[in-house]
């Protein structure tokens, strides 16, 4: 693809605005408090429009009048201040939180939930055993598979609403982050029932917390003991798939310094720490009488110190001092105090929010930050959202396509709640990233050329024209009632896509000027190449 003309933006003119949210991080907890209730009483500098369109790129799903107009009235450090500790829970406008709430995944508990997948299981299997397999045995196999796809789907549809309406944007740009980090694929064996309270349970209340709770969080949840296979290691038949993607994928990232051995230590650590679907007050399993007191469960996390090698282990060159669960702790905390997971989850974040190429000292800045501040994950934020290497490099992130369907969606209907959002989850999947679908436990890649392909742009094509001429499926209740007109509003007429033509290119400008009618100027106005990036 050409090159992107950038936005460029002074940094000098906004330090005045940011020392005080800059420096908050490094602070102490009382110190830092005080400097947010100084910021909050300083005046900000006003920001031009293409200055408050770069912030709102890269904290937000996408850039609308409403939410401009929200930055603009609080001024930059509150706004940041408000994002980065955002009111909980969120309030989402009623229409959204009302489609959120009917959702059988919102309504019932997971306890419910799992309780009667598995007696459709077992209703499945008792038919088939009684000789019904090629019909009621069948039909209960299909409808435990339906309920399953259906769970994953309102997974899918709750994380969208949330991404398109909630006022807490960098908290659900970093849900979205940390999913993808921990990654767990509904493509694999029962991770589609377990999808949607691993997001809530795990990972949302942590977003924007402490990155060692964080880690843990996901650790203990069901979906990622199944989807790597940690629920079947134990003493005896080791299984190092989740010890070496914890060590490789999650924390200090490949090249670090840690050894096959040190995969094989922390694999030995792991055993035992599965889950359990017993109800919650059923016996603990049996075991020998020594070992009763090292068990543990919550909720359905179990660490099962039968299933537990009690083995001498060194990890990362130091020897584990501590026996059982207090040994993956112990693990854990010297894991994520490496300088090299603060490296590597430094460079992570850079790479979402900043360009493919984050400056080394960016990066470092972001590292200390994040060790300084013990992974707290909203000073790291901090320091790298307003570092002066990020606010000069505006418009090199080339957006993958949740941020582009999603920003498309917001661009156009701002706070105008949509009666359903499978049409945007089908955008985004004839993309290619389908959510919680990737398969492998890296996650979707990032970079520009994993989505700058031909194919990949031809696609957003007919994806920017579904969007300008069809987009009107959003708001229709009933699938066989006409799509109402005019199918999309006139993009033109917004306050924030004015402010961007004003810094596109004479090209994209001449080509918008050709279009014949409101749909063709959405078309061309989505499809250009400045709305390919952040």
């Amino acid at each position: 693809m050409r090159t992107y003309r950038m936005l460029t933006l002074s940094a000098a003119a906004l330090a005045g605005t940011l020392w005080l949210a800059a420096c908050a991080s490094h602070l102490p907890p009382d110190a830092a408090r005080r400097a947010e209730a100084a910021s909050e009483a300083t005046p900000d500098t006003p920001l031009s429009a293409a200055q408050r369109l770069q912030w709102l790129d890269r904290v937000t799903w996408g850039a609308h009048d409403d939410v401009d107009q929200h930055l603009q009235r609080l001024g930059l450090q509150r706004w940041l201040n408000e994002q980065l500790a955002p009111p909980q829970p969120p309030q989402l406008p009623a229409d959204a939180q009302q489609r959120i709430a009917g959702l059988e995944i919102s309504q019932r508990s997971m306890a419910d939930i799992q309780r009667d997948v598995a007696a459709q299981r077992l209703a499945a299997r008792q038919a088939t055993d009684a000789g019904q397999g090629d019909g009621e045995g069948a039909r209960l196999r299909q409808e435990v598979q339906r309920h399953l796809n259906q769970l994953a789907a309102q997974a899918q549809q709750r994380q969208v609403l949330r991404a398109l309406y909630s006022p807490a944007q960098l908290q659900e740009q970093m849900t979205w982050f940390w999913m993808n980090h921990f990654n767990v694929s509904t493509r694999k064996g029962e991770t589609r029932l377990w999808i949607g309270d691993y997001e809530e349970q795990a990972i949302r209340p942590h977003a924007l917390g402490n990155f060692r709770t964080l880690l843990e969080a996901s650790m203990r949840h069901p979906a990622m003991l199944l989807y790597l296979d940690n629920a079947s290691n134990a003493k005896g038949r080791i299984n190092e798939n989740y010890a070496r993607e914890l060590l490789e994928l999650h924390t200090m990232g490949v090249g670090s310094g840690y050894t096959q051995a040190d995969v094989q230590a922390m694999a030995h650590v792991l055993t035992g720490v599965g889950l359990s679907t017993r109800d919650a007050d059923a016996a603990p399993p049996r075991m020998a009488p020594a070992l009763q007191a090292d068990y543990r469960r919550q909720g359905f996390f179990e660490f099962n110190p039968s299933r537990h090698d009690y083995a001498p282990q060194v990890l990362l060159g130091q020897p584990l001092r501590a026996k059982g669960m207090a040994a993956v702790d112990e693990a854990l905390d010297r894991i994520v105090a490496s300088p090299a997971t603060a490296q590597f989850i430094a460079r992570k974040l850079a790479l979402f929010f900043i360009s493919d190429n984050p400056p080394p000292a960016l990066v470092q800045r972001t590292a200390g930050a994040f060790s300084r501040s013990h992974g707290d994950i909203a000073a790291t934020l901090r320091s790298l959202l307003t570092a002066p290497e990020a606010l000069a490099q505006h418009g090199q992130r080339f957006k993958d396509p949740m941020h582009y369907v999603l920003g498309a969606v917001r661009l156009g209907y701002g706070e105008r709640v949509a009666s359903d959002v499978r049409p945007v989850i089908g955008w985004i999947n004839r993309l290619g990233q389908p959510i919680y679908g990737h398969e492998t436990p890296d996650g979707y890649p990032p970079s520009q050329s994993d989505w700058a392909s031909s194919g990949q742009m031809a696609a957003r094509f007919d994806v920017a024209r579904q969007i300008a001429t069809r987009s009107a499926v959003l708001f229709r209740t009933d699938p066989q009632a006409p799509l109402a007109q005019p199918p999309y509003p006139h993009l033109a007429q917004r306050a924030t896509v004015q402010a961007r033509l004003a810094q596109w290119s004479a090209a994209s400008r001449e080509a918008l000027a050709q279009a014949r009618n409101a749909p063709d100027w959405n078309t061309y106005f989505l499809s250009a190449p400045e709305m390919m990036v952040r």
